[in-house]
């Protein structure tokens, strides 16, 4: 007997999207009363174009959410489910990437919509590559727009990873599925509760951040845009030369402490602000070893510099702990050129791109937990070959951890390396040398901001790679972004069949 094809719920999807579209649009006004009211205002003259850019990208994107929105709204309830909820998560960001770009491509900047999709889906994905050159001298509303796509992108991911990752079953993500199962008939409420407590965190931490930055002296604009892509772990900066161009110590140790806070996790600093629930984040695995390894690699690289280029101690800590955490965040912010540094540094960096934060931070790459059940998984295959009749379980916080999420766990880390590789492979088949290839690659899927070598490192770009090239490396943001199996199910034709 044929199997009977049962299709994901397309309206519901169109539904949200729209509703999603029409907020989106109202978001492109913020930069069009920067680049077209605010001078207006002020008495100056209006420089540009770039304000009717945002004004016909906000027409646009608000007609087209507004029309999905009223065509598929009903009074009938939606089926929403798990097929649903991958759909829903990866169109999403695929559509708000395709509209974030419009700005940009309309805009004086006059991207090619290869680089301004590139430019957006680094945005959102809170990647921080960028293919834009001459950022000193670009309109405002336009440096504004690329730090709000941080902003929107690192809350956004936040809160999937937090509500619908979990019950997605992705990437071991269901090990945090116990925060709601003590309420399983306020599931509703309770996840718009911890999203509210979760958005007036990172709020307030943006805020705190750009205070900070403009008493450290960085021009109050600078401070706003560079709190948003610092707290989203993002990486793009108003400047070419990125935060080092204000070659402020002050700012880089305000920089590095923000993001720091970045790449814990959202829920458990929520839960130590509002609730005053100061042990589970102090006792959290996955936060211990996260502390532990920006540490080691900190003082390993400064007692390198202190060694090998003889930089007094303050100095050589400050530039080493911005590095480390700038990469182990996966934010990429640039205070100097680091591979002029040696040889150790370089490679300690390279193993950064794949380490990332914590879970329910804006940090993207593996991240810390993994690494913790990969760690505890490998301790109990040994303890088992050392004593083969003894019962024991792997544990994650002390608790046991069961053969789905270890399995979740191994088989997200194996696709990860499978996708670092093939898509390695694919972009230098488009005659890209492979430091650059493999590099670039490794810093989409991690969500980094810049690779190695001379054309994508720290002091490069991304505008001279083939647009084929810039097209793979967006696919390789989204896929690290939304933890790889979110996307590749949706290739599996048992998606489709239910």
């Amino acid at each position: 007997m044929p199997s009977v094809i049962s299709w994901p719920d397309l309206r519901w999807c169109c539904y949200s999207i729209g509703k999603l579209l029409m907020i989106l649009a109202a978001i492109m006004l913020i930069p069009l009363m920067i680049d077209g009211v605010v001078p207006y205002l002020s008495g100056g003259t209006v420089q540009g174009q770039n304000w009717q850019a945002f004004g016909a990208a906000a027409l646009a994107t608000g007609a087209i959410g507004g029309a999905m929105f009223l065509a598929f709204r009903t009074s009938h309830q939606y089926r929403f489910g798990l097929r649903e909820g991958f759909l829903l998560t990866v169109l999403t960001w695929i559509i708000f990437c395709a509209f974030s770009a419009l700005p940009l491509t309309w805009s004086d900047a006059r991207l090619s919509y290869t680089d301004g999709f590139f430019e957006a889906m680094s945005g959102l994905t809170t990647t921080g590559a960028t293919v834009m050159v001459g950022l000193d001298h670009e309109s405002h509303g336009v440096l504004l727009w690329r730090s709000l796509l941080h902003w929107i992108g690192g809350i956004g991911i936040i809160v999937i990873s937090v509500m619908i990752l979990p019950e997605l079953r992705v990437g071991g993500m269901q090990l945090f599925r116990a925060e709601f199962s003590d309420k399983s008939d306020k599931i509703r409420p309770r996840a718009a509760e911890v999203t509210m407590e979760i958005l007036s965190v990172y709020s307030l931490l943006t805020l705190l951040c750009a205070v900070l930055l403009t008493i450290a002296g960085m021009p109050l604009f600078d401070s706003v845009c560079h709190a948003m892509g610092i707290l989203a772990t993002g990486g793009f900066s108003t400047k070419d030369a990125s935060i080092g161009y204000f070659n402020n110590p002050a700012v880089e140790w305000i920089s590095t402490i923000f993001m720091f806070l970045g790449g814990l996790t959202f829920t458990l600093m929520a839960q130590a602000m509002w609730h005053r629930k100061f042990k589970p984040l102090l006792r959290d695995e996955q936060i211990r070893w996260y502390c532990l390894y920006i540490v080691g690699f900190t003082l390993v690289i400064t007692l390198w510099q202190i060694a090998d280029n003889g930089r007094d101690i303050l100095g050589a800590l400050r530039s080493s702990a911005f590095v480390v955490v700038s990469i182990g965040t996966t934010a990429g912010y640039v205070a100097e050129n680091y591979p002029n540094w040696g040889t150790l540094p370089v490679a300690a960096v390279l193993i950064l791109f794949f380490l990332g934060g914590c879970t329910g931070s804006t940090a993207g790459a593996i991240k810390v937990f993994r690494l913790c059940v990969l760690g505890a998984f490998a301790k109990w295959q040994l303890r088992s070959l050392v004593h083969p009749h003894r019962v024991l379980l792997p544990t994650y916080n002390g608790r046991p951890l069961s053969d789905e999420i270890v399995r979740s766990v191994i088989s997200f880390v194996a696709f990860y390396l499978l996708a670092f590789a093939m898509l390695g492979i694919a972009v230098s088949a488009f005659n890209v040398d492979l430091i650059t290839a493999f590099t670039s690659v490794a810093q989409a899927l991690g969500n980094v901001g810049h690779g190695l070598g001379p054309i994508v490192g720290p002091s490069g770009n991304f505008a001279s790679l083939p647009d084929g090239a810039k097209w793979l490396l967006a696919c390789a943001m989204l896929l690290g972004r939304l933890e790889l199996l979110t996307v590749l199910v949706l290739f599996s034709p048992t998606f489709w069949r239910g």
